[in-house]
């Protein structure tokens, strides 16, 4: 018993701590539209990859330049040859022994003249080098002429240019996507609001209908149509509040926020401004697109790709450099006892003659790649234009929707007070109550779907006319 009651104990102890834990790990946030774009800015990981390969852009420029600077290496070695090499090497020795015996006439103890042995010369096998051998060599190499460099080191600040505006179109697409979650928000505010007016009013329609049938001057079906209404708005407010919850999470996901923290919301939905000089927007004018300046950069890169593969005709000079200490000694103990230093200097040029038609077909092929980026620059020109009319053309209809369904709202509005009011007078039914209510929930429903297709394609005609900033 006395186990049992530790035990619960301390899964009790255990999910304390585990509820504290988590509380302290959540955070509270209340943000405008633009605190979470700029929450965005610094805790998307699309935003946080794209500031990356700025910075890889940059320490590849670095890396550039660092190929035509000098180039400083050194090394140090040790042998202990546990067999030496053996050279073959001929025999001058005693063939000059034996010559200087004849011509000097010298003969043996006995008097006998000596005779050179036919087996005299020849190679003898020599052991030149010494048992311990080591050495320290510093070596410098510095490029003097190299076209291709010289393009590669323009290339490279453009591969930065094109990274810092594919950042930019980061930047901009992030803006949009936080932009539409977060108004995507403020619609289901909107319609939990309108809900929750409907509700109210529903329920003391209902709660009249009720006490007039319970003293005879209604029938009980009234009472039923306004149950049914009613609580299917309380179900579709239900339904409405979770979408809610799953916008705000959906924001959060947009802006880099974890999910387990705490977001809400400032701003109303009436605060929004439906910008109409968008509708008169210059549709040939595209110099504001993004997407147009990175087609223009990959264009540049190209041209001097082009460039770099005709420099590799050019002949390359460089200058090298490399003072060392050799140390040989069959004794390990005196392996340093003493250096044997060398030093030189010199110029190499090299000089392209011929590959086979290598170096042609690289050329070839910059320009065909060229060639395309000329073409998708043409290509991009017609489909901004395109995107700029498509949006202006959206925006316009739904504005034209959005100022026709809140029209048809209040008009809903209006005949159910006149419905209500007849059928309180007794001149009218209370299925033109019921009717009126379901007309009114539909074009609700209308008005809300319309609102939220105009700031869509608000924010689409905002980015295709290059109004949204980086």
């Amino acid at each position: 018993m006395k186990t049992k009651f530790l035990f619960v104990v301390a899964i009790f102890c255990f999910t304390i701590g585990s509820i504290n834990a988590q509380t302290k790990a959540s955070n509270s946030f209340n943000f405008s539209l633009d605190e979470c774009i700029n929450y965005a800015f610094e805790h998307q990981t699309t935003l946080l990859n794209a500031d990356l390969d700025q910075k890889i852009a940059d320490a590849k420029v670095k890396e550039t330049i660092a190929i035509g600077l000098p180039q400083i290496n050194g090394s140090m070695d040790f042998n202990d040859y546990l067999k030496r090499p053996t050279t073959l090497f001929p025999d001058f020795v005693k063939p000059t022994i034996y010559d200087v015996i004849s011509n000097e006439n010298i003969r043996d103890a006995t008097g006998n003249s000596i005779s050179k042995p036919s087996n005299v010369g020849g190679l003898m096998p020599v052991q030149f080098q010494q048992k311990y051998n080591s050495s320290m060599s510093l070596s410098v190499n510095q490029l003097l002429f190299d076209g291709s460099y010289i393009i590669g080191l323009q290339a490279s600040k453009t591969y930065k240019e094109l990274s810092k505006k594919v950042y930019s179109r980061s930047k901009i697409e992030t803006n949009v996507a936080v932009t539409k979650a977060f108004y995507l928000v403020l619609v289901n505010n909107e319609q939990v609001e309108l809900l929750n007016a409907n509700i109210t009013q529903l329920k003391k329609q209902l709660d009249q209908t009720n006490a007039l049938f319970s003293n005879g001057f209604a029938e009980k079906i009234d009472a039923d149509r306004l149950t049914v209404l009613y609580n299917n708005l309380t179900t579709e407010k239900q339904n409405v509040l979770r979408s809610l919850a799953l916008g705000i999470d959906f924001l959060k996901f947009q802006i880099g926020m974890p999910i387990t923290d705490d977001l809400a919301i400032k701003g109303k939905i009436n605060e929004v401004k439906f910008d109409k000089i968008l509708l008169v927007t210059d549709t040939s004018d595209f110099s504001n697109r993004i997407e147009y300046s990175l087609v223009q950069t990959q264009l540049k890169l190209n041209e001097l790709d082009l460039k770099r593969y005709k420099a590799a005709y050019l002949p390359t000079l460089t200058a090298n450099g490399s003072g060392a200490y050799q140390y040989q000694n069959n004794s390990f103990s005196d392996l340093y006892a003493s250096k044997y230093p060398s030093v030189y200097v010199g110029l190499r040029l090299n000089i392209p003659i011929f590959s086979s038609g290598l170096r042609n077909y690289r050329v070839k092929q910059a320009q065909y790649s060229l060639q395309k980026s000329v073409n998708d620059l043409s290509y991009s020109k017609n489909a901004i234009q395109l995107d700029i009319k498509r949006s202006i053309s959206n925006y316009t209809n739904s504005l034209n929707s959005l100022e026709n369904q809140k029209r048809n709202l209040d008009l809903a509005n209006e005949v159910l007070k006149v419905s209500k009011i007849k059928y309180e007078q007794g001149v009218g039914s209370s299925l033109e109550v019921t009717q009126a209510q379901t007309s009114l929930k539909e074009a609700e429903n209308n008005y809300i779907n319309a609102l939220y297709e105009a700031l869509t394609y608000k924010v689409d005609t905002e980015k295709a006319t290059g109004k949204i900033k980086y």
